[in-house]
C-alpha cells in the first residue's frame, strides 16, 4: 500500500460513535493510522481530549455529543455511526412492548438520525464529507426470537439512509451503508465461551453451532472487527469518492440470497 493511500485521512476530521470497542474501536484505530484525527463517543468512561462522554440513545446526549465534536473538531468530514444494541428478552414478538421497541428504535435508528440532523448540515454547508452508517444483516435476515426489535430499527436505519443519500448526495456529502454478519468482537467470544461452558462443550463446537443456527457461514469463521473497520475506511475514503448511497455487506457468505 502506499504512503499517500496509508495516510489518505490526512487533514480530516471524524467522529466515531461506539468507538472503545469491538467494531468501532478498530475504526477509530484505522482512521488515525490513516491520518484522521478522531472523536470518538461512548456511554461510559473517562472523557478526554478525543473521547466524550454520551449516551446517544437520548435526545441530550446527542445534542451533547454533536455540539461537543464541533467545538473540538470546527469541522467534521467523516461521520461513522456503528451503536447499536439489542436488549430484548426472549421470547418473541408478544414480549416487546412499548419500552422494548422505545429502546431499539432509540438505539439503533433515531440515535443516527438525531446525529445527522445535526452534523450532516455541517457537511453540505463545507460541500463535502462521508456518513457511514453499520447497519445490520438481520435488517435481511431477522431473528424473532430475541432480536426482532433491533432488526427492524436497522432495517428502518438502511431505508433512511438510502433516502438521506438521495438528498444530499448532489451537495457533496455521500451517505453509505455497512451491514456485518456475525463480527468477532470480546462481547460476542464472552458470549461463545458462555455457551460453550453451559452445554459442557468447547469454544470451537460452540461457535460451530451458532454458526449452523445463523444457516452457515460459508468461509467458516465470523468477520473479525479490523476487517470491517477497513471496508468502513475504505467507503468513507476519497479513493470511494463515486460511492453513494449503497449497502456493503460483510458477512462472510451468510445472507444465501442474491
Amino acid at each position: 500500500m502506499s504512503t499517500q493511500v496509508n495516510k489518505e485521512f490526512s487533514g480530516l476530521n471524524a467522529l466515531v460513535t461506539g468507538g472503545t470497542k469491538g467494531i468501532g474501536k478498530a475504526t477509530v484505530e484505522r482512521l488515525r493510522s490513516a491520518g484522521a484525527r478522531v472523536v470518538t463517543a461512548a456511554r461510559n468512561g473517562e472523557e478526554s481530549e478525543d473521547l466524550i462522554i454520551a449516551d446517544v440513545s437520548t435526545t441530550t446526549g446527542v445534542e451533547h455529543l454533536a455540539n461537543e465534536t464541533l467545538q473540538r473538531l470546527g469541522k467534521i468530514d467523516v461521520l461513522v455511526h456503528v451503536v447499536g444494541s439489542s436488549t430484548a428478552p426472549g421470547g418473541g414478538f408478544s414480549v416487546l412492548d412499548d419500552t422494548e421497541w422505545d429502546k431499539a428504535l432509540s438505539a439503533n435508528l433515531l440515535a443516527a438520525v438525531r446525529l445527522d440532523r445535526v452534523l450532516v448540515p455541517t457537511m453540505v454547508t463545507q460541500g463535502s464529507g462521508a456518513v457511514i452508517h453499520v447497519t445490520s444483516i438481520q435488517r435481511a435476515m431477522p431473528l424473532h426470537e430475541a432480536t426482532l426489535a433491533y432488526a427492524s430499527a436497522k432495517a428502518a436505519l438502511n431505508t433512511y439512509s438510502k433516502g438521506l443519500s438521495n438528498e444530499v448526495g448532489p451537495k457533496g456529502v455521500r451517505v453509505v451503508r455497512v451491514s456485518p454478519g456475525w463480527v468477532s468482537t470480546k462481547a460476542v467470544k464472552d458470549f461463545v465461551q458462555l455457551i460453550a461452558t453451559s452445554t459442557g462443550t468447547d469454544y470451537s463446537a460452540a461457535e460451530k453451532g451458532l454458526m449452523e443456527s445463523l444457516g452457515g457461514i460459508p468461509i467458516g469463521r465470523p468477520a473479525l472487527p479490523e476487517e470491517v473497520a477497513d471496508l468502513i475506511a475504505f467507503v468513507a475514503s476519497p479513493r470511494a469518492a463515486s460511492i453513494n448511497g449503497v449497502e456493503y455487506v460483510i458477512d462472510g457468505g451468510t445472507i444465501p440470497t442474491v
